[in-house]
């Protein structure tokens, strides 16, 4: 492989403008593919056959539109009076929002059929806006449409007007000032790692390019397929930070080849193979882990790992072909001018800005690797201890300061918790309009329960629904339990079928079959990363502690994403709303990410160990020589991935926050604590055992990620790549 690489990397090199010019029309390409092509997101998550969303299913079919999207618009009047001076001032509205674009109905809340005051003589009232489009899929125009008769009847009615509800919840959005700081600090890290403003804009630009790519492509595919919203949210975040580390380590070896005294074509074509091989490995593990997302059988949440999956393998190609084709342009210039003229006068520092406190670091380290070892598993360990208390859901409280929220608590106040989260049984079978009354007085003494009211009857009373306000609040466990216990007590309801749904249930649902698949998938992870690390290494040790780190690295950053989102521990510090449960898919993506980049770090930083160890260094010293080799890079390239992904946390969406600590935190705990302490105090401690494999695993193919195939063959450039550049 570092052979084929070398020459790719010598190719691109030598017809730089041709794959440039590539490049940028793929780029240009996705670009009107996107404005074109490209559909609306989902922001709605459901698995398809469970029984909330079959139930919900169902129920469109027997009542016509009545799952549709809807949003609450809520009055409520002065301090000590009520609304019933308001009544056709309220009603008009009503009606204005009955006209609005895509609303299917406005219920009239004085209407004695179907209520929505609170009392007789009302202080709160309701109007619910009912959409024909699916939840999570009501267009932005429509949204706007509802806000701007919101704002009218404030002005008209003297009342106080809020609106909530899934129909008015906006998708989450690329490109706030914060994202954009995260990258200021990435372009200052690779800054100062190359010692060239040049070369790091160049280093982010190909990085850009490759994500900008990949994003357009998701976007492209949203026309053709219903997507989450938080899929190309997801790809740019994940995007972008492997972009910026695998251009990065490529553009530093290929300036160690220089300053080693290699012309630029060599020096190209020695990165590529080298780096590259690293880079392709890396990537192949990425990929592998978030494509892996699709055995647990849940379709948005493989939609969103291959979306991810793809973007990783469009960045491993710009690494290839575009970043060779732009050092073909630099030369020499790659380097600062001060170091152009002493290279090639032998072997120079990787980073001549941190290798001393570095040599300093692994020595200490290597030398008290004992009490290093066990201060970094305690310190883990502690941080690790939210993780046994973590809970999920799907349900996400407003913005706070917003409509939607204002308007869900005056809902809370008014009805109670639970009405912000109702729940529907539905009634199938002969007879089902008589179970389902028989139920109002069997449902309405379950614990929990603050009130059930009949629903809705087809006509040929065979179908029948059942509407359940609880007490609990749409995220609180008491409301989980209360799913368990409505679907317990009509479990053995004879020739009737009986289902629970509402979005409450869903998110109940898909919470528990996330929690379900966690487990699986972090066994299948932690499985492929002992067999790639035992290839990569030929070891067996080096793997165990490797893997061994990715668990506690898992278990920490999960640990603290509780004690901050669930327990609210310094909650001001990321701009957190309200505490409360994760959200379900937060912990089984952090688990796919992380491993990746895990094994990124494992690799880059003892794939040099094992370099020299294989050269005939002596165990120890050849920790430290990889090391201070390895940590610079590993340093910039954790720096960068840190900056990135702390850079969504303060942008406001739940579900993008709330990822983006995990993975930034789990960068932190990594790169910094297991791959920086844990691994080179745990392979001292093993000294030579730690290179180990059994005679009977010697048959298992040799991946070389150290580009050792280079020193029998190199690639030689038909015609000079720098000429000009020198």
């Amino acid at each position: 492989m570092a052979v084929l690489l070398s020459r790719l990397g010598a190719f691109s090199a030598r017809r730089r403008l041709p794959v440039l010019l590539v490049w940028l029309a793929v780029l240009a390409g996705g670009g009107v593919g996107a404005v074109t092509l490209g559909g609306e997101t989902a922001g709605s998550f459901a698995i398809p056959g469970q029984e909330s969303t079959t139930a919900l299913e169902r129920i469109d079919e027997e009542f016509g539109g009545v799952a549709g999207a809807t949003a609450r618009v809520v009055f409520q009047a002065e301090e000590g009076q009520n609304l019933l001076p308001h009544v056709a001032a309220i009603q008009a509205v009503a009606g204005e929002l009955a006209r609005l674009p895509g609303v299917v109905s406005a219920a009239d809340p004085f209407d004695p059929a179907n209520p929505g005051v609170n009392s007789a003589e009302p202080t709160i009232a309701y109007v619910t806006v009912t959409y024909d489009a699916a939840p999570g899929e009501v267009p932005p125009g429509q949204q706007d449409a509802l806000a701007d008769a919101v704002e009218d009847a404030r002005g008209s009615s003297g009342l106080t007007v809020e609106v909530g509800g899934e129909a008015v919840q906006a998708p989450p959005h690329i490109g706030g000032p914060a994202e954009v700081i995260g990258v200021v600090v990435a372009l200052l890290v690779l800054a100062v790692t190359f010692g060239s403003l040049l070369l790091a804009g160049m280093n982010l630009l190909s990085a850009v390019i490759g994500v900008g790519i990949g994003v357009l492509g998701v976007t492209i595919a949203t026309g053709f397929t219903e997507l989450s919203s938080t899929t190309p949210i997801l790809a740019a975040m994940l995007g972008l930070a492997v972009g910026i580390d695998y251009a990065l380590f490529i553009i530093t070896r290929y300036r160690q080849e220089l300053r080693r005294g290699s012309d630029v074509d060599t020096a190209i074509a020695t990165a590529v193979g080298t780096a590259g091989s690293a880079v392709v490995t890396a990537g192949l593990t990425v990929v592998i882990a978030l494509a892996g997302l699709s055995v647990v059988g849940i379709p948005f949440l493989t939609q969103m790992g291959v979306a991810a999956a793809a973007t990783i393998v469009v960045a491993v190609l710009v690494a290839l072909t575009l970043v060779p084709a732009v050092l073909g342009y630099l030369g020499a210039r790659a380097l600062p001018r001060k170091l152009r003229a002493a290279a090639g006068t032998g072997p120079a520092p990787a980073s001549s800005g941190g290798r001393g406190w570095l040599a300093r670091w692994v020595a200490a380290v290597t030398r008290r690797r004992v009490l290093s070892l066990l201060l970094t598993v305690v310190a883990l360990g502690v941080v690790s201890i939210p993780f046994a208390s973590m809970q999920t859901t799907l349900v996400q409280d407003p913005p706070e300061g917003s409509s939607a929220a204002r308007a869900q608590t005056l809902l809370a106040g008014g009805f109670g918790e639970g009405f912000n989260g109702p729940l529907v049984v539905l009634f199938e079978g002969e007879g089902a309009a008589d179970a389902a009354r028989r139920a109002v007085s069997t449902v309405s003494g379950t614990d929990d329960v603050a009130r059930a009211v009949a629903g809705n009857v087809n006509t040929d009373g065979t179908a029948a629904t059942l509407n359940v306000i609880p007490e609990s609040g749409p995220s609180d466990p008491a409301t989980e339990r209360l799913v368990a216990d409505l679907r317990a007590a009509f479990a053995d309801l004879d020739g009737i079928e009986v289902s629970v749904t509402g979005a409450t249930a869903v998110s109940v649902d898909v919470a528990q079959a996330l929690d379900d698949a966690l487990p699986v998938y972090l066994l299948l992870v932690v499985g492929l990363a002992l067999v790639l690390l035992v290839l990569v290494f030929r070891s067996l040790l080096v793997p165990l502690v490797g893997v061994l780190g990715f668990l506690l690295t898992v278990g920490a950053s999960l640990g603290a994403t509780v004690a901050v989102f669930q327990w609210g521990w310094l909650a001001g510090a990321v701009n957190l709303d309200a505490t409360g449960p994760l959200i379900s898919l937060a912990p089984i993506l952090v688990i796919g990410i992380l491993f990746g980049l895990a094994m990124d770090y494992q690799i880059f930083l003892v794939s040099r160990m094992h370099e020299a160890h294989s050269s005939g260094v002596e165990p120890l010293a050849a920790i430290r020589t990889g090391f201070r080799q390895a940590a610079p890079v590993v340093v910039a390239a954790a720096l960068i991935m840190f900056s990135v992904f702390a850079g969504f946390v303060p942008a406001g969406e739940e579900t993008i926050k709330m990822i983006a600590f995990a993975l930034a935190m789990g960068i932190v705990f990594d790169a910094f604590v297991v791959r920086m302490v844990l691994v080179p105090a745990a392979l001292a401690l093993l000294g030579e055992r730690a290179w180990w494999l059994p005679r009977w695993l010697g048959w298992l193919p040799r991946v070389d990620v150290e580009g050792a195939a280079l020193e029998r063959a190199v690639p030689v450039a038909a015609e000079p790549v720098g000429a000009g550049t020198r």
